[in-house]
């Protein structure tokens, strides 16, 4: 989907300025956020991708006056009532006002660091063989769907070069509206300056991107 997120390329955002010795949280309420996302996201009512979705879809105007775990609890407060674990009354309460949906699982805190450290593996088998090999020439689908994607607007109707077969991965459009993991193949795709950004671009600039295979047709 176009939404606020996706800033690759746009004018008028001013420069990328990192912050020197920037700190993990610059206040305490940043650490709850963390913990309380990560611990929402073990009920196993969503996965990452339909919560990325629930990020992408907050209002622009919104999601670009907020902090970046501003935007993870407001994803959160959408994610909580979509799937009957708390509504906009309770929320604002702080307290529940019905019994709430039941969670397949807890991440209670002795749990915690064994949850953290196995991680999310997204990597999956698939059947075929891919279609493309390191070398090939491809073009990236132009689509501008409403639904989830992870394909940069930025890179759509792009012509590149594959640099590598990564494995095959669950298929992150599908996933984030619960139509099932559908892995496919990942590649890494490489495209110089003046394909990604035209006439006057560096020409010894490249871009680099993982796309799916469904992404992707042969020139």
């Amino acid at each position: 989907m176009n939404g606020p997120h996706d800033l690759g390329g746009q004018m008028g955002f001013g420069p990328v300025a990192p912050e020197p010795n920037e700190p993990y949280f610059h206040a305490g309420w940043e650490k709850r956020a963390l913990g309380i996302t990560l611990s929402c996201g073990a009920f196993g009512a969503w996965t990452i991708d339909e919560s990325r979705h629930a990020r992408e879809n907050i209002p622009p105007a919104d999601y670009l006056k907020a902090s970046y775990y501003e935007i993870w609890i407001r994803a959160l407060e959408t994610l909580l009532e979509r799937h009957g674990f708390a509504n906009a009354e309770e929320i604002d309460a702080g307290h529940k006002l019905q019994e709430p949906a039941k969670p397949k699982r807890v991440l209670t805190a002795d749990l915690v660091a064994g949850v953290l450290a196995r991680g999310g593996p997204c990597d999956r088998p698939v059947e075929t063989e891919p279609l493309y090999a390191v070398g090939d020439r491809v073009r990236t689908r132009n689509f501008n769907p409403e639904t989830h994607t992870r394909l940069p607007r930025y890179a759509r109707g792009k012509t590149g070069v594959i640099e590598a077969v990564q494995g095959s991965f669950v298929f992150a459009d599908d996933n984030a509206h619960g139509r099932g993991e559908n892995p496919q193949w990942v590649y890494t795709v490489v495209f110089d300056g003046g394909e990604i950004w035209g006439e006057g671009a560096d020409p010894t600039l490249t871009v680099s991107i993982d796309a799916w295979e469904s992404y992707l047709e042969r020139v």
